[in-house]
């Protein structure tokens, strides 16, 4: 069953229709609505539209790369993924404009540089403290102790703090990652746009777990198939069933916050990005990809985007496909996600605004 790409088609067809025109930094211009929401089972299949490909390399890529806690493009350039391109070269060209005695790189050599010469990459492909550093290190400060002033910084791991906590104190509701260090947002090239996310546990029914583990309890399931249970023993005996075949106890579900929301070419990329974060922290601690949920701001479209949102509004979407998470969060590669059954139509060609 595939859901999501219908409700992606209505949201489209919402700006198309309630939009308002605005200005915005990049000159481009929108259509803009605010204060949206999406939402998807991941039990329905993973989230990758299907009515139009998507780059799912670059999606595996990026997310490996905020994980990593990586901030430089190299790693994406090496891996042939190029989705920050242009904000790397918009911040080279601004800081060099007014050099004369060096000339300015166009982009494609400013690109090949950044891949063959390391120096170069270390100064020009760093951009600044983004998602990956306040992900792994956000910078804590301390400034009096005693009423003593002194300097004393140290890095807070989010996720690992996430994952620490999701083993111990699932219930908790401070399951949080945020991006929006608001004392170092002037030394970011961009701004985050999801600038935060959420997670949420619940246990899985009896039913739930001999649905996911049936191959290990099926007559059980076959039970639950003819409506042959209805005793507290029964749920004893099949939750016993599921401890000894291993089945997850719990299911977590994410929400993310978006303030500014490209919403052809960004939000299906983020809404693919973080159905695949969900799947990999639920592999990492034991439970069940459950439902991914994106709050959306500012939620646009370029203008220079309206043909393009026409022509995905009238394309009939395909099933959903899978996915699998091999390895560990903090060993796996892009080649470590395996997406499977992935049927979609062609391409959709558009300007990125920079």
């Amino acid at each position: 069953m595939n859901s999501i790409d219908k409700k992606y088609q209505d949201l489209l067809q919402d700006i198309l229709d309630n939009g308002l025109e605005k200005k915005d930094r990049t000159g481009t211009g929108t259509l803009s609505v605010f204060g949206r929401q999406i939402r998807h089972k991941m039990s329905e299949g993973f989230p990758l539209l299907t009515t139009k490909k998507m780059a799912w390399k670059s999606i595996v890529t990026e997310l490996i790369w905020f994980l990593r806690g990586d901030t430089n493009i190299k790693y994406l350039v090496d891996n042939d993924c190029h989705i920050w391109d242009g904000d790397a070269y918009k911040n080279y060209f601004n800081k060099n404009k007014a050099d004369i005695f060096h000339p300015i790189l166009p982009q494609d050599a400013f690109i090949r540089a950044i891949k063959t010469i390391p120096e170069f990459a270390k100064e020009w492909g760093e951009l600044g403290p983004i998602y990956g550093k306040q992900w792994r290190s956000w910078r804590e400060e301390s400034e009096y102790l005693d009423g003593v002033s002194y300097a004393k910084y140290h890095k807070i791991d989010q996720i690992q703090n996430l994952i620490n906590e999701l083993k111990t104190n699932p219930d908790s509701r401070r399951l949080m990652v945020s991006a929006w260090n608001v004392g170092e947002l002037e030394g970011m090239v961009l701004p985050p746009c999801h600038y935060g996310f959420q997670v949420w546990t619940r246990e899985l029914s009896a039913r739930e777990r001999t649905a996911i583990g049936s191959k290990g309890s099926t007559k059980l399931y076959d039970l639950i198939k003819e409506g042959g249970y209805q005793t507290i023993d029964a749920d004893v005996e099949m939750n016993k069933v599921c401890d000894d075949t291993g089945v997850p106890k719990r299911a977590i579900s994410l929400m993310w916050n978006q303030r500014s929301v490209d919403t052809l070419l960004g939000l299906p990329f983020n809404i693919a990005s973080y159905g695949l974060l969900l799947e990999i922290l639920a592999k990492e601690v034991g439970m069940v990809a459950d439902e991914v949920i994106g709050n959306l701001g500012d939620t646009h479209l370029y203008l220079n985007h309206i043909e393009q949102a026409k022509e995905q509004i009238g394309r009939t979407p395909y099933e959903l496909p899978t996915v699998h998470v091999r390895d560990g969060i903090e060993s796996f590669m892009p080649n470590d996600i395996i997406l499977e059954n992935y049927v979609s139509h062609p391409s959709i060609k558009a300007p990125l605004s920079n």
